[in-house]
């Protein structure tokens, strides 16, 4: 919506060459969506890369930002006529798809100006260049597209890496906004930046936040920004950062004498230092580290807060918050600097009843030294009815991205409740390249795929199986998805301490991976270039070269509609197994991608999975 309330923006996929007067350019699309679908003849024609992403083909559309008026009525009442208007009309994408974050166009408080993200690229297929743009909303009533062409404004030509997420102050003085600095790496992280609209200038808020966290077990100065609102006096931002397995809201002012360090104050949800029979605690994590612990996080600790919103007074924000526990909620806390802020209240409580009936088992974090002899993070739970003198079979789970991380969040994807809750131990290793930990950390695992995060994997497995006895290191099974199903294959060439294995929409063959995704960018990075300029990475990281170690039974996953990580992967790899006469067996999603999503869909993927590690864990 505008601040007036008297118009509103949408995006829409359209046709590039229908860009035209507005009620051209609706009819231009209709007739065009008609003959496409009336059309016996489904070939697709493509001169351009990203012709598909993610689950679905472009079909030649390209997205562009629409304003539609609110106003009900006729013209006589003052109700503007005509269709909605296309802000941001030509062959590019406007927004972009998102590398995370919020929303990447937004209104200015007077309603007269958009800012949004686009790629304006030759072959954005290979290329994280987002920049933002702005244009006045009047131009486009009356006006060619050319002339609406002519308006949009680059206000990040400067930075050849990703901008995105602008967010106007409420007085119009500053774009907010989050800016990476390598061009071409997703995983780079996200700084806060400001516009100034008067002086044209920019600055950085966030490069020293950090520094004073309690949270961060790297200690780390250099956080990822998530998402972030302004407060109304426009003097302060807040804004998310994922640290450890959890997310914590922090402030930052926007005004010269108030940057940071100084300015800069976490603002944890715990209500303070918890002694819980361990060294202090805020959120569920350690300033200290005890020996052989198991460190508990609580419900009223941790979780994954996101969707900042400030009261119009200022003093309180507004959040969603999900945990392993539960489900997103809203909560609500002070906007305080104390240093133990007030603990958050909890505003909905939608899932309360059906979560009432579920036995929920205690999330537990512990640390171990990993590759390089950093320190690295695990997360354990035990089966429901735990009983500590018994012995229980191991799901040892994988993260994807590979610059994910587990932690104290909810999904009915990958869900390490459900996973422990048929009487397993459920452990994640959030290995060298996982977010939370600094940027240092993430990049780590950049042309290393099988190195340092394989060892971190091991060693953190080593540690907990030497460390806590109710583990049964003879039956144990290994299960990831996306990175985690690459990690899953290279395991296969690389140890027989599992019984089992699971691959979901993981990379088998690096060559052939890169050739069928739709985000070049992604294997140039982190395989530090082509395969015909850099074979040996691929073919040295690649789990298909090492197919003849392969001994452990498998079940793949895969999905028909993935574009990051084609189905062909799946099938090469159920394909060799089967050549060699290896248990195994195929999971084929013809109407999921990467993610299967479909209910129905999930509840036949964790009966097909649960059942392949009962089999062969001898439940």
């Amino acid at each position: 919506w505008s601040p007036d309330g008297k118009n509103i923006l949408f995006t829409s996929d359209v046709y590039p060459e229908c860009d035209g007067a507005p009620e051209a350019e609706a009819d231009c699309n209709a007739k065009k969506l008609d003959e496409h679908e009336k059309s016996k003849v489904k070939a697709l024609i493509f001169d351009h890369l990203l012709y598909r992403h993610w689950n679905a083909y472009k079909e030649g559309k390209r997205t562009h930002i629409f304003l539609a008026s609110a106003c009900v009525g006729t013209a006589a009442l003052g109700c503007p006529a005509g269709a909605a208007r296309d802000l941001t009309p030509g062959d590019y994408d406007a927004p972009v798809f998102s590398l995370g974050g919020q929303d990447d166009y937004a209104f200015s408080p007077d309603g007269q100006e958009i800012c949004y993200a686009s790629n304006h690229d030759k072959n954005p297929a290979a290329s994280t260049n987002n920049d933002l743009w702005i244009v006045p909303v009047n131009v486009g009533a009356g006006a060619s597209p050319a002339q609406v062409l002519a308006q949009p404004k680059n206000i990040t030509a400067d930075n050849p890496a990703s901008d995105s997420s602008p967010l106007y102050s409420p007085d119009g003085r500053y774009i907010g906004y989050r800016a990476q600095q390598r061009p071409g790496y997703e995983s780079d992280r996200f700084r806060l930046m400001l516009y100034d609209r008067k002086t044209g200038q920019k600055k950085n808020l966030t490069e020293t936040v950090g520094k004073q966290s309690p949270r961060s077990l790297a200690l780390t100065a250099d956080l990822w920004v998530g998402t972030f609102v302004w407060t109304p006096d426009s003097e302060s931002i807040l804004f998310v950062a994922e640290e450890s397995g959890e997310t914590a809201i922090w402030k930052v002012g926007a005004k010269e004498h108030e940057l940071p360090p100084a300015g800069s104050v976490a603002l944890p949800v715990a209500s303070g230092p918890k002694e819980l029979g361990m060294p202090p605690v805020t959120g569920g994590f350690i300033k200290g580290v005890g020996k052989d612990a198991l460190f508990p996080i609580t419900p009223a600790q941790g979780g994954y807060d996101d969707d900042l919103a400030v009261t119009p007074d200022g003093k309180q924000v507004l959040f969603t918050r999900m945990s392993i526990y539960a489900p997103i909620e809203i909560y609500s806390r002070v906007v305080a600097e104390e240093k133990w802020p007030p603990v958050a209240h909890q505003i909905t409580h939608m899932n309360h009843e059906v979560l009432s009936r579920v036995a929920m088992s205690e999330l537990n974090f512990f640390l171990f030294k990993g590759a390089n002899n950093d320190r690295v993070q695990g997360f354990l739970i035990k089966p429901p009815n735990f009983d500590a003198t018994k012995k229980y079979p191991v799901k040892f789970l994988i993260h994807g991205g590979p610059q994910g991380a587990w932690g104290d969040d909810w999904s009915y994807r990958w869900n390490p409740e459900l996973f422990a809750a048929n009487g397993y131990v459920v452990i994640m290793i959030n290995f060298h390249g996982s977010t939370g930990y600094g940027q240092k950390f993430i990049d780590a695992i950049n042309g290393d795929w099988g190195g340092a995060p394989f060892e971190d994997l091991m060693k953190g497995l080593d540690y907990a199986e030497q460390t806590y006895p109710f583990i049964d290191k003879t039956r144990e099974c290994a299960l990831g998805a996306s990175y985690g199903g690459y990690m899953a294959n290279w395991i296969l060439g690389h140890t027989d301490r599992f019984k089992c294995i699971v691959s979901h929409d993981g990379m088998f063959n690096a060559e052939s991976a890169w050739g069928t995704t739709e985000e070049l960018w992604f294997n140039d990075w982190e395989f530090k270039g082509t395969p015909y300029d850099n074979r040996e990475s691929y073919v040295t990281w690649s789990p298909h070269q090492y197919a003849k170690n392969f001994k452990t039974p498998t079940l793949v996953i895969h999905g028909q509609r993935d574009y990051r990580l084609d189905v062909s992967e799946g099938f090469q790899l159920f394909t060799t197994l089967q050549m060699e006469g290896i248990p195994s067996k195929m999971l084929y999603f013809p109407d999921e991608g990467h993610w299967v999503l479909k209910p129905q869909n999930s509840q036949l993927w964790y009966k097909t999975v649960n059942d392949w590690v009962d089999h062969w864990l001898g439940k």
